[in-house]
């Protein structure tokens, strides 16, 4: 167990005689807990092959629907994606100094078994909201699981990658899609500029950035096929009936 500060629970040496440290906590305003608090045991980890890190494809900032891939300069647009990017270069400069194989996972919005626009469309809580030429990218948790997997069995020091599914999409259709498969009314599209006066200050941010994320080098260096392309073949897979 860790709380974000303090070691807790963890096994003496359990650290230092790791093959695989995968980070997924997110920063502070300080840094990155994991390699604040664990610099040390990390550093001595003799046997360690791979670290990865996971971030995400907010720190891409707002591209107004232009497509960005692992090349695409940083530009986030919150504090949370500015965080991201701190905690990527600490990573990786970690990697740089003390040879150690750090890779950082930009991910795009994740879904999958209890937590998707199925359980919302149940529960009633879906809408439809339409903000012109607006899409997300999105990300099933097993095609994160494969490559991942696949990033350590061919370890690339320093590399970036994002993590996303093929076909970014409007929220609007995704919703309209889990409808059709539940068989139940399709809501009626909102304007965003109505739906964001009911909106957390949180969630508007998630509206502010509009850009296409390329997953070209996911399959072309880590060989990855996505075995949810999209978001209907991934939708279809958690529809139970």
């Amino acid at each position: 167990m860790f709380d974000g500060v303090h070691s807790v629970d963890v096994p003496q040496g359990a650290i230092t005689a790791a093959n695989y440290i995968l980070c997924s906590i997110p920063p502070s305003e300080d840094g990155d807990p994991g390699l604040l608090v664990y610099r040390s045991e990390i550093t001595a980890a003799r046997n360690l092959c791979w670290i990865g890190y996971l971030s995400t494809t907010g720190v891409y900032g707002n591209r107004h629907g232009a497509e960005v891939d692992e090349h695409s300069t940083v530009q986030p647009t919150s504090e949370r994606g500015r965080r991201r990017v701190d905690a990527e270069t600490s990573w990786l400069e970690f990697g740089e100094a003390t040879g150690h194989n750090v890779q950082v996972f930009r991910l795009a919005g994740i879904y999958g078994p209890n937590r998707n626009v199925i359980i919302r469309v149940r529960a009633g809580f879906a809408n439809r909201i339409q903000k012109k030429g607006h899409v997300f990218s999105r990300i099933h948790v097993d095609d994160v699981v494969t490559t991942l997997c696949s990033s350590m069995a061919t370890p690339r020091r320093g590399a970036i990658y994002n993590v996303c599914d093929d076909e970014p999409a409007s929220q609007s259709d995704v919703v309209e899609f889990a409808c059709k498969l539940l068989g139940t009314p399709v809501p009626r599209v909102v304007p965003f500029e109505e739906a964001c006066k009911d909106m957390s200050e949180m969630s508007k941010t998630f509206w502010v950035d509009d850009r296409r994320v390329s997953n070209n080098k996911i399959k072309t260096e880590l060989g990855v096929t996505l075995s949810y392309p999209t978001y209907r073949e991934g939708l279809a897979s958690l529809f139970t009936g």
